[in-house]
């Protein structure tokens, strides 16, 4: 197995049109023409998950979240990034990221999460208005959106995602007991989505994380938050990834990184 061909099975998975201007997505470590035999999964590539890459002998991690992310003057030890690009090229360990285009994808983490919680009629928050398939413009886009099958109180909402995400708490906005039929998903930090959730008619948006002036806004239009942390909103779905590309690739070893963890911790 080559790395192209796992690198052409993501991009199909996690459409590259999908991703958001801004991103920096697809193979950006590695010669595509190398051969692939162990891949490891992660949100974001930190030290322990590098050590952990290295260690195991992966010969590609596929990142969530981009290394490098933003463009880079000089490759040296002297910064984080060069740092672990260094250790990783040096591993000859490639790197794979879909992050915003996995978040959209039609198995991605916001359809994940709407399923999880038990939505119905899922849609996007924003559609995708770039170049794709004919459909995908009605079907896939940024977020989701759908209906409860009956109104739920906020607090039981957060019960039950702190269950999906196996968090031992979160942050809400909104009165316990507030009333919530129809909710808006947007993963990792996306407090940019209350305008159009409240355009949807959401009642509860959930989100990883948010400014506390977008926390205010919400609560003076009435729009619920839930906040179960960046990490939490997002790591679920790198370990469904590896059972995915495990399916895919049977004859490879695949894992989720066993290492890394969230630096937020609840004391």
């Amino acid at each position: 197995m080559l790395l192209h061909d796992v690198c052409r099975f993501l991009d199909a998975f996690a459409p590259p049109y999908l991703a958001e201007d801004w991103d920096n997505v697809g193979l950006l470590v590695g010669n595509p023409t190398r051969p692939v035999r162990k891949i490891m999964t992660c949100l974001t590539i930190t030290p322990g998950s590098a050590a952990e890459a290295v260690r195991e002998q992966a010969d590609l991690i596929v990142t969530h979240h981009p290394l490098p992310f933003r463009p880079l003057k000089r490759l040296t030890t002297e910064t984080v990034p060069g740092r672990l690009l260094l250790q990783l090229i040096e591993a000859s360990i490639a790197i794979h990221s879909p992050h915003t285009a996995f978040d959209s994808a039609a198995a991605g983490i916001n359809q994940r999460l709407a399923e999880g919680i038990g939505l119905r009629n899922i849609g996007p928050l924003v559609p995708c208005t770039e170049a794709g398939p004919p459909s995908a413009a009605d079907e896939l886009g940024a977020g989701r959106y759908g209906q409860l099958a009956k109104s739920q109180p906020l607090a039981e909402i957060a019960e039950a995602l702190k269950m999906q995400l196996k968090v031992a708490g979160l942050h809400r906005v909104g009165p316990a007991q507030q009333p919530v039929h129809q909710i808006g998903v947007a993963c990792g930090a996306a407090g940019e989505f209350l305008g159009a959730a409240r355009e949807r008619g959401c009642d509860l948006l959930i989100t990883g994380e948010t400014t506390f002036h977008t926390c205010l806004e919400a609560e003076a239009t009435g729009v619920a938050l839930l906040l179960p942390g960046h990490y939490a909103s997002e790591r679920f779905a790198v370990e469904q990834l590896a059972e995915v590309l495990g399916t895919e690739f049977a004859e490879l070893e695949i894992w989720a990184s066993q290492d890394e963890q969230d630096p937020l911790q609840w004391v």
